[in-house]
């Protein structure tokens, strides 16, 4: 069968279309994009029956999709979790979770097992290893299942969404580079009126594909400003604020120097609390990337600078749309960059805050 070309305009059209019509039947957000996903893209049937033809797109996909998540604890994949199952319940699509624990080398085992089961049409992962699952999920193509990429890179290219190998039907994610960049870029404005300006910038998870690429883009948008100085480093895990109050508390004992702290929402969180708890809060300019509630909340009280948004729920239903039109009917739908089409590129300050709708609490 011939492989077709999705645009990203479409999958959100047919994401958009699938949650109104679930809006007017009073059930969930988001749902049936697939169907109208086919009828848009699908080749023209030249000698079935007109009837045959619609009850062959209408046809429920059916069967189980393995979705791989880095960590079941992670708030942000959680939401994209209940997003995905939306979409997928309409289908009659069976979605099992299979729980990374941010464990590396976990999801290699995952695939293998998927596989081995011999009962799974596709794969959704968010994967922990970057490149290194290439190997196992190529495998998984060759046992005929689909494969998409959610929120993570699977490959070496930190700047692009689409997808780093021969066969996967997507890539639905922000390229991580453009996150730190916007992370950056809302930095520098908060240094603005500050020489020096002091920041202590908290990773999530040092040393993974997607940490590795927000700095490099974060250290180039803040390279051209000599005033910005990282005085102190800190790991929030992507777990929730405990660890990163603890590990804010550290930064500010031994650089009470610090102006501006950034990173994950969570991390965030937890900075807050500590910068509130020394009496710092009017002093201290907070930056997150997430575009959680928290988040949106923190801004709009003025606690926090600014912060990055992202789209976890988004992302989930265009994932499993790609998913859904791949099992459908071999449509490769590629990469697909959730934020291009929000206000201000993603930036989220005081000025535009109400602007935008968060995705999930935080």
């Amino acid at each position: 069968m011939a492989r077709l070309k999705a645009t990203h305009a479409a999958l959100v059209a047919t994401v958009g279309a699938a949650a109104l019509a679930l809006t007017a039947c009073g059930g969930s957000s988001s749902s049936s994009e697939s169907s109208s996903q086919d009828a848009s893209s699908a080749p023209a049937a030249s000698s079935a029956p007109a009837s045959s033809a619609a009850a062959d797109v209408a046809a429920p996909v059916g069967g189980k999709v393995a979705y791989l998540t880095a960590s079941s604890a992670n708030t942000w994949l959680q939401s994209s979790l209940a997003a995905m199952q939306a979409v997928a319940a309409p289908e009659g699509i069976e979605l099992t979770e299979f729980d990374g624990q941010f464990k590396p080398g976990e999801q290699a085992k995952q695939i293998q097992d998927v596989i081995a089961a011999g009962d799974y049409k596709g794969i959704i992962i968010a994967g922990l290893d970057g490149a290194a699952l290439i190997p196992d999920l190529q495998q998984a193509l060759d046992a005929g299942l689909k494969v998409v990429m959610l929120n993570q890179i699977v490959g070496d290219k930190l700047d692009t969404s689409d997808p780093q190998f021969e066969g996967a039907s997507a890539s639905v994610l922000v390229p991580p580079t453009a996150s730190g960049t916007l992370l950056g870029e809302l930095t520098v404005e908060a240094c603005a009126d500050l020489d020096p300006c002091n920041v202590g910038y908290f990773f999530g998870i040092k040393g993974t594909p997607l940490d590795t690429a927000i700095r490099i883009g974060f250290d180039e948008a803040t390279k051209g400003s000599a005033n910005i100085k990282v005085v102190a480093e800190g790991e929030s895990q992507y777990l929730g604020p405990d660890v990163a109050m603890k590990g804010t508390q550290d930064m500010l004992q031994k650089n009470p120097e610090i102006n501006v702290i950034t990173g994950p929402d969570q991390a965030m969180q937890g900075a807050q609390l500590a910068v509130e708890d020394a009496g710092s809060i009017d002093k201290i300019k907070l930056v997150g990337f997430g575009g959680s509630q928290a988040a949106l909340d923190s801004v709009t009280a003025g606690k926090w600078f600014g912060d990055v948004f992202g789209a976890p729920a988004t992302e989930g239903q265009l994932a499993m749309a790609a998913m859904i039109a791949a099992l459908k009917d071999g449509t490769v739908t590629g990469g697909v960059n959730p934020l291009i089409d929000f206000p201000n590129g993603g930036k989220i300050t005081s000025a535009n805050v109400g602007d935008y709708t968060a995705e999930w609490a935080g």
